[in-house]
């Protein structure tokens, strides 16, 4: 079994601790194998190889705070014989859960791997924002200046 060190997510991804701590309470290994990756502050990346699927045979569903992958493989209609079979082509559902107002914001299919962009957007209204302590007289500006136009 592999495991992964979260910890640098943790730290540096505010938001995305509730996914993390979902991906490492998985016990098994997922398939098809992906990446999640810290952009910036506020964006992130999921990168899964997805080797032998095309473009039409993925679905990405946003629902919620959830986030849906699902691949299927359409049947192969010629019969083969493997001496060897190391590609997995069997059809994968992939869930991811969101942080609050995290958005996916596109997704691109190249060489077998699947990029999706995720962002994540605050609403102004629960931005922190500061809030200017008033004196008694409910002066809430610089006393410089209030000085300067007291002696003028």
């Amino acid at each position: 079994m592999r495991t992964f060190d979260l910890t640098p997510l943790y730290r540096s991804a505010i938001g995305f601790d509730r996914l993390a701590s979902l991906l490492e309470q998985r016990a098994e290994p997922s398939y098809p194998p992906y990446n999640i990756e810290l952009v910036s502050e506020d964006k992130y990346r999921i990168v899964m190889a997805v080797a032998g699927f095309s473009r039409d045979e993925i679905e990405i569903v946003t629902e919620r705070d959830s986030l849906h992958v699902t691949g299927r493989k359409q049947k192969d209609e010629v019969q083969r014989t493997y001496l060897h079979r190391g590609i997995a082509a069997r059809d994968f559902e992939q869930r991811f859960q969101l942080a609050n107002h995290v958005k996916v914001t596109s997704a691109a299919f190249d060489n077998g791997m699947l990029t999706i962009e995720l962002v994540r957007e605050v609403p102004e209204a629960l931005k922190p924002r500061k809030i200017a302590i008033a004196d008694a007289f409910g002066n809430t500006g610089n006393v410089q200046a209030l000085e300067q136009r007291d002696a003028a």
